[in-house]
Protein backbone atom coordinates (compact mmCIF):
# COMPACT_ATOMS: atom_id res chain seq x y z
CA UNK A 1 0.00 0.00 0.00
CA UNK A 2 2.78 2.39 0.71
CA UNK A 3 3.94 2.03 -2.75
CA UNK A 4 0.50 3.37 -3.91
CA UNK A 5 0.79 6.72 -2.20
CA UNK A 6 2.33 9.94 -3.29
CA UNK A 7 3.12 12.71 -1.07
CA UNK A 8 3.63 15.98 -2.34
CA UNK A 9 4.02 18.83 -0.49
CA UNK A 10 0.16 19.59 -1.86
CA UNK A 11 -1.42 17.03 -0.69
CA UNK A 12 -1.31 12.91 -1.37
CA UNK A 13 -1.88 11.47 -4.66
CA UNK A 14 -3.03 7.50 -4.27
CA UNK A 15 -4.31 4.70 -5.77
CA UNK A 16 -7.91 4.36 -5.89
CA UNK A 17 -9.48 1.30 -5.44
CA UNK A 18 -13.00 2.05 -5.35
CA UNK A 19 -12.69 4.28 -8.98
CA UNK A 20 -11.07 1.50 -10.33
CA UNK A 21 -12.95 -1.24 -9.58
CA UNK A 22 -16.23 0.56 -10.86
CA UNK A 23 -14.33 1.80 -14.06
CA UNK A 24 -13.60 -2.24 -14.85
CA UNK A 25 -17.23 -3.16 -13.29
CA UNK A 26 -18.83 -1.00 -15.80
CA UNK A 27 -16.78 -2.09 -18.76
CA UNK A 28 -16.05 -5.74 -18.69
CA UNK A 29 -19.76 -6.51 -18.97
CA UNK A 30 -19.94 -4.37 -22.51
CA UNK A 31 -17.91 -7.40 -23.65
CA UNK A 32 -21.19 -9.49 -23.64
CA UNK A 33 -23.26 -7.38 -25.37
CA UNK A 34 -25.66 -9.08 -28.23
CA UNK A 35 -25.72 -5.70 -30.51
CA UNK A 36 -27.79 -7.91 -33.05
CA UNK A 37 -30.95 -8.17 -30.24
CA UNK A 38 -30.29 -4.55 -29.83
CA UNK A 39 -34.32 -2.88 -30.79
CA UNK A 40 -34.98 0.60 -31.67
CA UNK A 41 -36.24 1.34 -28.56
CA UNK A 42 -32.84 0.53 -26.82
CA UNK A 43 -31.66 3.29 -28.09
CA UNK A 44 -33.85 5.36 -27.74
CA UNK A 45 -33.99 5.23 -24.25
CA UNK A 46 -30.04 5.09 -24.90
CA UNK A 47 -29.70 8.39 -25.99
CA UNK A 48 -32.58 9.72 -24.00
CA UNK A 49 -30.84 8.70 -20.93
CA UNK A 50 -27.81 9.99 -22.18
CA UNK A 51 -29.28 13.33 -23.13
CA UNK A 52 -30.66 13.43 -19.22
CA UNK A 53 -27.83 12.18 -17.51
CA UNK A 54 -24.88 14.00 -19.04
CA UNK A 55 -26.82 17.08 -20.44
CA UNK A 56 -28.57 18.27 -18.02
CA UNK A 57 -27.30 16.11 -14.98
CA UNK A 58 -23.55 16.68 -15.69
CA UNK A 59 -22.50 19.82 -17.94
CA UNK A 60 -26.04 21.94 -16.65
CA UNK A 61 -26.63 20.97 -13.59
CA UNK A 62 -22.94 19.74 -12.08
CA UNK A 63 -20.70 21.93 -14.19
CA UNK A 64 -22.03 25.21 -14.96
CA UNK A 65 -24.90 24.71 -12.30
CA UNK A 66 -23.00 24.12 -9.10
CA UNK A 67 -19.69 24.58 -9.64
CA UNK A 68 -19.57 27.98 -12.30
CA UNK A 69 -22.46 29.53 -10.98
CA UNK A 70 -23.64 30.51 -14.36
CA UNK A 71 -27.31 30.83 -13.63
CA UNK A 72 -29.60 31.02 -10.81
CA UNK A 73 -32.66 28.21 -10.81
CA UNK A 74 -35.30 27.00 -8.45
CA UNK A 75 -33.94 24.23 -5.27
CA UNK A 76 -36.15 21.74 -6.98
CA UNK A 77 -34.90 22.56 -10.74
CA UNK A 78 -30.92 22.21 -8.72
CA UNK A 79 -31.40 18.49 -6.89
CA UNK A 80 -33.53 17.34 -10.16
CA UNK A 81 -30.43 18.23 -12.19
CA UNK A 82 -27.67 16.92 -9.62
CA UNK A 83 -29.68 13.58 -9.00
CA UNK A 84 -29.71 13.12 -13.10
CA UNK A 85 -25.55 13.75 -13.02
CA UNK A 86 -25.81 10.73 -9.99
CA UNK A 87 -27.34 8.50 -12.75
CA UNK A 88 -23.99 8.88 -14.94
CA UNK A 89 -22.33 6.55 -13.47
CA UNK A 90 -19.52 9.05 -12.69
CA UNK A 91 -19.06 8.83 -8.52
CA UNK A 92 -19.97 11.68 -6.38
CA UNK A 93 -21.36 15.04 -6.98
CA UNK A 94 -18.58 16.47 -4.00
CA UNK A 95 -15.75 14.61 -4.90
CA UNK A 96 -16.09 15.68 -8.61
CA UNK A 97 -16.87 19.50 -7.07
CA UNK A 98 -13.58 19.05 -5.55
CA UNK A 99 -11.54 17.47 -7.93
CA UNK A 100 -12.69 20.26 -10.24
CA UNK A 101 -11.49 23.38 -8.03
CA UNK A 102 -8.20 21.79 -7.04
CA UNK A 103 -7.56 21.37 -11.09
CA UNK A 104 -9.19 24.77 -12.04
CA UNK A 105 -6.84 26.53 -8.93
CA UNK A 106 -3.83 24.66 -10.21
CA UNK A 107 -3.82 25.24 -14.10
CA UNK A 108 -4.32 28.47 -13.66
CA UNK A 109 -1.08 29.14 -12.09
CA UNK A 110 2.24 28.95 -13.50
CA UNK A 111 3.40 26.28 -10.83
CA UNK A 112 1.00 23.88 -11.39
CA UNK A 113 1.68 20.13 -10.66
CA UNK A 114 2.27 17.52 -13.36
CA UNK A 115 -0.56 15.70 -11.91
CA UNK A 116 -2.51 18.54 -13.11
CA UNK A 117 -1.06 19.51 -16.16
CA UNK A 118 -1.30 17.71 -19.30
CA UNK A 119 2.44 17.90 -20.28
CA UNK A 120 2.36 13.63 -20.48
CA UNK A 121 1.19 11.16 -22.93
CA UNK A 122 -2.57 9.80 -23.48
CA UNK A 123 -1.61 6.15 -21.78
CA UNK A 124 -0.13 8.48 -18.64
CA UNK A 125 -3.09 10.11 -18.31
CA UNK A 126 -5.36 7.41 -18.57
CA UNK A 127 -3.44 5.89 -15.49
CA UNK A 128 -3.48 8.94 -13.56
CA UNK A 129 -7.32 10.57 -13.89
CA UNK A 130 -9.25 6.87 -13.89
CA UNK A 131 -7.01 5.35 -11.61
CA UNK A 132 -5.67 7.83 -9.01
CA UNK A 133 -7.38 10.27 -7.17
CA UNK A 134 -5.66 13.75 -5.22
CA UNK A 135 -6.24 14.56 -1.25
CA UNK A 136 -5.43 17.69 -0.54
CA UNK A 137 -3.09 18.95 2.08
CA UNK A 138 -5.28 22.51 2.61
CA UNK A 139 -8.72 22.21 1.52
CA UNK A 140 -9.25 25.71 2.74
CA UNK A 141 -6.62 27.15 -0.16
CA UNK A 142 -9.02 26.03 -3.01
CA UNK A 143 -12.21 28.23 -1.49
CA UNK A 144 -14.49 25.83 -2.16
CA UNK A 145 -18.09 27.38 -1.07
CA UNK A 146 -18.88 26.01 2.28
CA UNK A 147 -22.42 25.93 1.60
CA UNK A 148 -21.99 23.39 -1.64
CA UNK A 149 -20.05 20.92 0.89
CA UNK A 150 -22.23 21.26 3.09
CA UNK A 151 -25.57 20.75 1.14
CA UNK A 152 -27.82 17.91 2.61
CA UNK A 153 -28.86 16.63 -1.06
CA UNK A 154 -25.22 16.98 -2.09
CA UNK A 155 -23.91 14.62 1.13
CA UNK A 156 -26.66 12.67 0.59
CA UNK A 157 -26.05 11.97 -2.78
CA UNK A 158 -22.40 11.88 -1.63
CA UNK A 159 -22.96 8.60 0.28
CA UNK A 160 -25.35 6.99 -1.82
CA UNK A 161 -24.47 7.28 -5.65
CA UNK A 162 -23.94 4.56 -6.37
CA UNK A 163 -26.86 2.82 -4.55
CA UNK A 164 -28.78 4.68 -7.20
CA UNK A 165 -26.91 3.18 -9.99
CA UNK A 166 -27.20 -0.05 -8.81
CA UNK A 167 -31.03 0.61 -8.48
CA UNK A 168 -31.39 1.70 -11.78
CA UNK A 169 -30.02 -1.52 -13.14
CA UNK A 170 -32.35 -3.76 -11.13
CA UNK A 171 -35.09 -1.62 -12.54
CA UNK A 172 -33.91 -2.35 -16.38
CA UNK A 173 -32.91 -5.36 -15.32
CA UNK A 174 -36.78 -6.14 -14.36
CA UNK A 175 -38.72 -4.42 -17.15
CA UNK A 176 -36.50 -5.24 -20.55
CA UNK A 177 -33.79 -8.21 -20.11
CA UNK A 178 -29.75 -8.78 -19.19
CA UNK A 179 -29.07 -7.70 -22.47
CA UNK A 180 -30.79 -3.94 -22.19
CA UNK A 181 -29.00 -4.11 -19.07
CA UNK A 182 -25.49 -4.36 -20.22
CA UNK A 183 -26.23 -1.47 -23.24
CA UNK A 184 -28.79 0.74 -21.20
CA UNK A 185 -26.65 0.63 -17.61
CA UNK A 186 -22.89 -0.77 -18.02
CA UNK A 187 -22.17 0.36 -21.90
CA UNK A 188 -23.66 3.95 -21.32
CA UNK A 189 -21.78 4.38 -17.83
CA UNK A 190 -18.27 3.49 -19.31
CA UNK A 191 -19.13 5.66 -22.44
CA UNK A 192 -19.51 8.45 -20.22
CA UNK A 193 -16.52 7.60 -18.28
CA UNK A 194 -14.33 7.46 -21.09
CA UNK A 195 -15.47 9.44 -22.94
CA UNK A 196 -15.63 12.46 -20.30
CA UNK A 197 -11.71 11.24 -19.43
CA UNK A 198 -11.13 11.62 -23.55
CA UNK A 199 -12.34 14.81 -23.90
CA UNK A 200 -11.25 16.46 -20.78
CA UNK A 201 -7.45 15.26 -22.11
CA UNK A 202 -7.45 16.06 -25.92
CA UNK A 203 -9.47 19.37 -25.46
CA UNK A 204 -6.09 20.27 -23.12
CA UNK A 205 -3.98 18.89 -25.91
CA UNK A 206 -4.85 19.87 -29.52
CA UNK A 207 -7.76 22.13 -31.16
CA UNK A 208 -8.17 25.78 -31.57
CA UNK A 209 -7.79 28.71 -29.09
CA UNK A 210 -8.61 32.48 -29.44
CA UNK A 211 -6.94 32.76 -25.86
CA UNK A 212 -4.24 32.46 -23.99
CA UNK A 213 -4.73 32.40 -20.44
CA UNK A 214 -2.01 34.95 -18.62
CA UNK A 215 0.14 33.36 -15.94
CA UNK A 216 -1.89 29.73 -16.40
CA UNK A 217 -0.03 26.61 -16.96
CA UNK A 218 -3.13 25.21 -19.11
CA UNK A 219 -5.40 27.20 -21.41
CA UNK A 220 -7.19 24.63 -22.98
CA UNK A 221 -8.32 24.23 -26.57
CA UNK A 222 -11.73 24.23 -28.86
CA UNK A 223 -12.67 21.45 -31.30
CA UNK A 224 -15.84 21.05 -33.24
CA UNK A 225 -16.45 17.82 -33.27
CA UNK A 226 -15.84 16.99 -29.35
CA UNK A 227 -17.91 20.19 -28.36
CA UNK A 228 -20.68 19.16 -30.52
CA UNK A 229 -21.29 15.41 -28.96
CA UNK A 230 -20.32 16.55 -25.42
CA UNK A 231 -23.00 19.05 -25.17
CA UNK A 232 -20.47 22.07 -25.52
CA UNK A 233 -17.58 20.65 -23.00
CA UNK A 234 -15.38 20.52 -25.69
CA UNK A 235 -14.91 24.16 -26.39
CA UNK A 236 -12.31 24.36 -23.81
CA UNK A 237 -10.37 27.62 -24.64
CA UNK A 238 -13.56 29.34 -24.38
CA UNK A 239 -14.47 27.94 -21.22
CA UNK A 240 -11.24 29.01 -19.67
CA UNK A 241 -11.50 32.73 -20.94
CA UNK A 242 -15.30 32.82 -20.02
CA UNK A 243 -14.81 30.68 -17.08
CA UNK A 244 -18.97 31.72 -15.53
CA UNK A 245 -20.22 31.91 -18.62
CA UNK A 246 -23.63 29.38 -19.50
CA UNK A 247 -22.33 29.02 -22.97
CA UNK A 248 -19.79 27.79 -24.30
CA UNK A 249 -19.67 28.38 -27.70
CA UNK A 250 -18.62 31.54 -29.42
CA UNK A 251 -18.90 30.81 -33.44
CA UNK A 252 -22.26 29.87 -35.64
CA UNK A 253 -20.24 26.48 -35.87
CA UNK A 254 -19.35 25.50 -32.34
CA UNK A 255 -22.35 23.70 -31.23
CA UNK A 256 -23.44 23.61 -27.49
CA UNK A 257 -26.22 21.56 -26.94
CA UNK A 258 -25.99 22.34 -23.23
CA UNK A 259 -26.64 25.97 -24.20
CA UNK A 260 -29.43 25.52 -26.19
CA UNK A 261 -31.31 23.56 -23.40
CA UNK A 262 -30.23 26.46 -20.87
CA UNK A 263 -31.88 29.11 -23.52
CA UNK A 264 -35.50 27.14 -23.46
CA UNK A 265 -35.43 26.69 -19.73
CA UNK A 266 -34.90 30.71 -19.71
CA UNK A 267 -37.51 30.59 -21.64
CA UNK A 268 -39.66 28.45 -19.49
CA UNK A 269 -38.71 30.55 -16.10
CA UNK A 270 -36.84 27.70 -14.84
CA UNK A 271 -33.45 29.25 -14.61
CA UNK A 272 -32.28 33.11 -14.66
CA UNK A 273 -30.26 35.47 -14.35
CA UNK A 274 -27.78 34.01 -16.75
CA UNK A 275 -24.16 34.64 -17.51
CA UNK A 276 -23.29 34.73 -20.97
CA UNK A 277 -19.55 35.73 -22.38
CA UNK A 278 -20.81 39.36 -23.16
CA UNK A 279 -19.18 40.21 -19.28
CA UNK A 280 -18.02 37.51 -18.34
CA UNK A 281 -14.41 37.82 -19.82
CA UNK A 282 -11.70 36.34 -17.63
CA UNK A 283 -9.51 39.43 -16.56
CA UNK A 284 -5.91 37.31 -17.22
CA UNK A 285 -7.76 36.40 -20.44
CA UNK A 286 -5.55 37.58 -23.26
CA UNK A 287 -7.15 37.34 -27.15
CA UNK A 288 -4.75 36.03 -29.48
CA UNK A 289 -5.89 38.39 -32.54
CA UNK A 290 -5.90 34.92 -34.62
CA UNK A 291 -7.05 31.65 -34.05
CA UNK A 292 -4.48 29.67 -32.97
CA UNK A 293 -4.27 25.76 -33.73
CA UNK A 294 -2.19 22.47 -32.07
CA UNK A 295 -2.69 19.67 -34.03
CA UNK A 296 -2.37 15.82 -32.28
CA UNK A 297 1.10 15.14 -33.79
CA UNK A 298 2.78 17.97 -32.18
CA UNK A 299 1.13 17.02 -28.59
CA UNK A 300 2.45 13.59 -28.45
Amino acid sequence: MRNSILKTKHGLIKFSIKKTVWLYFMILPCLFINWSQLIYTDYILFFSLLGLTVGIGHSIGLHRGIIHKSFKTSKTYRNISIYLFTLTGMGSPISWLKQHYYRDYWQNRQDCPRYFRYQHSIFTDYIWNLHLSFSPKDIERYQIPKDDLQDTWLLWLHKTWYLHNLALMGIVYFIFDINSLFFLVFFRVALVILGHWYIGYASHKYGYSRHKIIGADESGYNDILLGLISFGEGFHNNHHSYPTSAKFSSRWYEVDFSWLIIKFLKKLGIVYEVNTQNNNLKPSAQHLGNTKWKFPWNSL
